[in-house]
């Protein structure tokens, strides 16, 4: 069984904000598997499944995302699973717009609630989807930044991102992470 666990946070005034797309990767995961998210409890909005031969858990913590560790370990606890059996889908300043970064452990890096995670669990040993936001273009402060849509013309590069990371999603959980990373990792590809 694994765990994957988008990033956001919860309410209407976050939605479809840079700092949600882990939560958008989730629902989009939700809709191509027909795995519906209609479990509320463990502090997580969150559904059980089959993606090939894998049972799959897609959770988004209903917490703030600086305090996304403790419904994720609650998930984790309650079904008896490792960190090396959960995937974190979470938005990354540091990556250009557009590519992603498969990565199998490591720091917060800044991100707030990736350091919320390794707090609760108390390990950096899990795997993680990076996807690429960049940096504020016209003198937002950063927090503004991520609290906020993409611009209107990045749109259609933020969406497609939001696809080819439920792609690589599905590779990570059928052909493992080194075949995820050989074939997302970095910018997508030219049309």
């Amino acid at each position: 069984m694994r765990l994957v666990a988008g990033l956001g946070n919860p309410g209407s005034r976050y939605q479809h904000t840079r700092h949600n797309l882990g939560f958008e990767v989730i629902e989009v995961l939700s809709q191509r598997w027909r795995l519906a998210l209609s479990k509320h409890s463990l502090g997580n909005r969150w559904g059980q499944g089959r993606i090939a031969q894998e049972t799959v858990l897609l959770a988004q913590p209903y917490n703030y995302m600086n305090r996304s560790g403790p419904p994720v370990r609650q998930l984790l606890d309650y079904f008896r699973l490792g960190p090396e059996d959960l995937l974190v889908i979470h938005d990354d300043l540091d990556v250009p717009l557009g590519r992603l970064k498969i990565v199998r452990q490591g720091g917060g890096g800044g991100h707030l609630g990736v350091s919320s995670i390794i707090q609760a669990l108390g390990t950096q040993e899990f795997s993680r989807l990076k996807a690429g936001i960049g940096r504020p273009q016209h003198g937002e402060t950063i927090e503004d930044y991520v609290l906020s849509p993409c611009y209107p013309e990045e749109a259609e590069i933020f969406n497609a991102m939001i696809e080819r990371a439920a792609q690589a999603v599905e590779t990570i959980l059928t052909a493992g992470v080194a075949e995820a990373m050989s074939r997302f990792h970095g910018p997508p590809p030219a049309d």
